[in-house]
């Protein structure tokens, strides 16, 4: 008699995996989410951004070819969407190391420099996003004088 019921709250207290994404899809949607907001920030998306940003996706998240075009994708469009950061730098918050958070940071930079050019709505983006993350100043700098190298190494 009392089993529909705990079927019933057991659907509302613990949804399985088909009900929604998981937490690990969430954190790399909202990886994702952040690296396009970097190729959006500047007045043009490069084909350079854009090939850095699915590089990093790849091997970050270990991703096959399908999951990381359905991952850009998905991020492109909640990015179109989305009327701030906190959402997804608060589950970053939650979920990420210091470590983890410094290097969203970096793969942040690493788009942005991926053109070779770094726009001053870039480096406005990528102060914030640090700040919510409480990513401190000098991590903040690192991250992007990594980036930077990695960058002119490249070129």
């Amino acid at each position: 008699m009392l089993t529909p019921f705990k079927n019933l709250l057991t659907s509302f207290f613990m949804p399985d995996e088909a009900a929604g994404p998981s937490r690990a899809q969430h954190l790399q949607l909202a990886t994702a989410v952040l690296m396009v907001e970097v190729m959006r920030a500047d007045a043009n998306i490069s084909v350079a951004e854009r090939d850095q940003t699915l590089a990093t996706l790849r091997q970050r998240f270990a991703l096959d070819d399908a999951a990381l075009t359905q991952l850009l994708a998905q991020a492109e469009q909640t990015a179109q969407r989305a009327n701030d950061y906190f959402h997804f730098t608060s589950a970053m918050n939650d979920d990420f190391t210091q470590a983890e958070k410094i290097q969203v940071v970096e793969y942040m930079w690493q788009v942005a420099y991926a053109d070779g050019a770094l726009d001053a709505n870039e480096n406005h983006l990528i102060s914030k996003v640090a700040g919510l993350l409480h990513v401190t100043h000098g991590d903040y700098i690192v991250a992007k004088m990594r980036a930077k190298e990695a960058a002119q190494g490249q070129g």
